[in-house]
């Protein structure tokens, strides 16, 4: 038996949650590599290639991920869209464990590849907010920028991935939220891809914010489109 037919029989055999849970964490991996990743290569080359390089990094993860998983899980990749897909009922409370295990896996191996194959710099490339803005609008920047990210997956689902632009357009959204929020929030979006590398490194002062705003902006909108429908 050949190599491919004996992949193509174990993947048969998997269930559909195993499916998805190997999605998740495969594309969370790929996301948190890319995301933390493209900031502690910046880091290592002094600042040079700057939060354009580091923004469009995630995007070009986003957009793999969601082309390569979507039709399996959906593509979330992160545990604040999970919540909001678990508002508005598109996945189980059961589901929705199995989805955060995944992407929190995913998100730890991803930051150890980092560590160990990109580098140490910049705390892993943990996010970190600007504290010369205040309290207020930090938090307020990270909800916003986590709401701007469901609005756009919740359209794209709406509207069956627009024709075919679904991963390039939930990837803009990510890359352009990081572009232009990163510099007072860190523009995270995602729990899993902030705790991960924080752990690793050590550097916990932070956490608390983007395991509260970002949870806070998904289900805003996950609220509101389970309203209108």
């Amino acid at each position: 038996m050949s190599k491919e037919s004996t992949f193509e029989s174990v993947v048969r055999k998997l269930t559909v949650n195993q499916k998805r849970f190997i999605a998740e964490l495969i594309g969370t991996f790929i996301v948190v590599v890319l995301a933390a990743g493209s900031v502690v290569i910046d880091a290592k080359l002094g600042g040079v290639l700057g939060l354009p390089f580091i923004a469009f990094a995630p995007f070009v993860g986003v957009a793999i991920g969601v082309y390569l998983f979507g039709r399996i899980s959906m593509a979330h990749f992160n545990p604040a869209v999970s919540v909001g897909f678990l508002i508005t009922k598109h996945i189980t409370k059961k589901l929705f464990v199995l989805y955060l295990f995944a992407e929190l896996v995913g998100a730890f191996l991803a930051s150890l590849f980092v560590s160990i194959v990109i580098g140490k710099e910049a705390n892993l490339g943990a996010n970190a907010p600007n504290y010369s803005y205040s309290l207020p609008l930090i938090f307020g920047i990270e909800v916003l920028a986590s709401a701007l990210l469901m609005a756009v997956i919740l359209t794209v689902v709406y509207t069956k991935g627009l024709k075919g632009f679904g991963g390039i357009v939930i990837g803009g959204i990510v890359g352009l939220d990081i572009l232009f929020f990163a510099f007072i929030s860190g523009a995270s979006m995602n729990p899993a891809r902030s705790l991960a590398p924080a752990l690793l490194s050590g550097v916990l002062a932070d956490i608390w914010l983007y395991w509260t705003a970002t949870f806070v902006g998904t289900s805003v909108i996950a609220l509101i489109y389970r309203k209108k429908v």
